[in-house]
């Protein structure tokens, strides 16, 4: 994690550099033959996973692009490949975006060539984790919130607080949550720990779990180590997650839903909730490299990404909110409106969405400790300092 501490100094040097900023490309040709995409376990499947879910070889037989996906397990990762290079597009999350805009690594979307950009839902058309300016750097692909996730033989009766992996204490089974629980392996989790104390110190005044002042920090920073103590591993592997559920007794976590679904498909005893004290979550936008080699197969998939039955079966399949509202009523693909709504649809609103902290905030009087502080810290935090 240290080396992705200068990918965090030049935002606090760059936010709002963009200016005038103008789309490179301004029309779409014929397509390179490939495109090169980061992106989150279990975003962009060809039905190697399962055979039902691909939504890559119809678009690779029509537009003559091959799709080459590299998987990345956490935001930071993803800003240190696009910083190293060779890639097109990225899936980026709100605590990474605007890292890659102010470091310059990727370049404006011309919108006017995205001819489904009018079925984006319109709370994401703007988000500020992707628009700068009124610059848009990226077309929104999918979008939801990181639930609790627990065991129902461990924890019998449905959690309604965070408090279960952030105090000790003894669960419906008998037994301590000590070294059963699991932490995000990401200084982006901070938000989570001040997100707790909003509602458990509220004399904090913490207005934003992204924007924190030093007191405030401390504070989630103390209970951050006091979690340290019950973590049993920090997870940033969905598969790996998924693993220690099954087999090595992790009873209760933050997680995606993606994890919970595939549990459950595999009659695990897992259930999720959101919390009485709300949820952290993330949107994630497929963002350009400034330096695309493959700039037309890149537009063709981002419009592919907005078709509403790619939408509505990735929705299924990671068990988030698509992009495109449509995709959740039309019938394209599996989705129902009655899914969307499980996967929180109409909780956009309640959701705290990751974004990169700055020196520079509203909430506290531009007062607030920046995400460099957030790496190094929570990396001491892991390593019991």
């Amino acid at each position: 994690m240290k080396s992705y501490l200068k990918t965090c100094t030049a935002l606090a040097l760059a936010l709002g550099m963009t200016g005038n900023a103008f789309a490179q490309v301004k029309e779409i040709g014929a397509g390179e033959g490939e495109v090169n995409i980061i992106a989150w376990a279990g975003y962009i499947e060809r039905g190697e996973t399962d055979k039902t879910f691909d939504w890559v070889t119809k678009f690779e037989e029509a537009s003559g692009c091959k799709v080459n996906v590299k998987t990345a397990a956490t935001s930071d990762e993803m800003v240190a490949l696009m910083n190293e290079g060779g890639f097109d597009l990225v899936t980026a999350s709100g605590d990474a975006s605007l890292r890659l805009i102010a470091g310059k690594r990727v370049q404006p979307i011309n919108v006017d060539l995205i001819k489904s950009w009018s079925s984006v839902d319109d709370r994401l058309k703007n988000a500020p984790w992707h628009t700068v300016d009124g610059v848009h750097y990226g077309v929104p692909y999918m979008w939801g919130p990181n639930v609790l996730m627990y065991n129902t033989e461990a924890i019998k009766t449905a959690p309604t607080s965070w408090k279960v992996v952030f105090e000790e204490m003894t669960l419906d089974d008998g037994k301590s949550n000590k070294g059963r629980v699991q932490a995000y392996d990401g200084p982006i989790h901070v938000a989570d720990a001040a997100l707790y104390l909003m509602t458990h110190k509220p004399d904090l005044g913490i207005k934003d779990p992204y924007q924190l002042n030093e007191d405030q920090y401390k504070a989630a920073l103390d209970l951050l180590r006091q979690q340290r103590t019950l973590v049993g591993r920090y997870w940033h592997d969905a598969f790996i997650q998924i693993d220690d559920f099954k087999n090595e007794g992790v009873v209760a976590s933050g997680s995606w839903p993606f994890q919970v679904n595939i549990l459950k498909s595999d009659n695990q005893p897992v259930a999720s909730v959101f919390p009485e004290e709300g949820v952290t979550g993330w949107a994630d936008t497929t963002m350009m490299h400034v330096d695309s080699e493959h700039p037309n197969c890149s537009y063709m998939w981002m419009e592919h990404t907005l078709s509403s039955n790619l939408q509505s079966d990735l929705g299924v399949w990671f068990g988030a909110n698509p992009s495109v509202p449509a995709a959740c009523t039309d019938g394209s693909g599996m989705q129902t409106k009655e899914g969307c709504t499980a996967n929180g649809f109409d909780d956009f609103d309640k959701v705290h969405f990751w974004t990169t902290p700055t020196s520079k905030c509203e909430t506290q009087g531009d007062q607030c400790v920046p995400y460099y502080r957030w790496v190094s810290d929570y990396i001491g935090v892991i390593g019991g300092r």
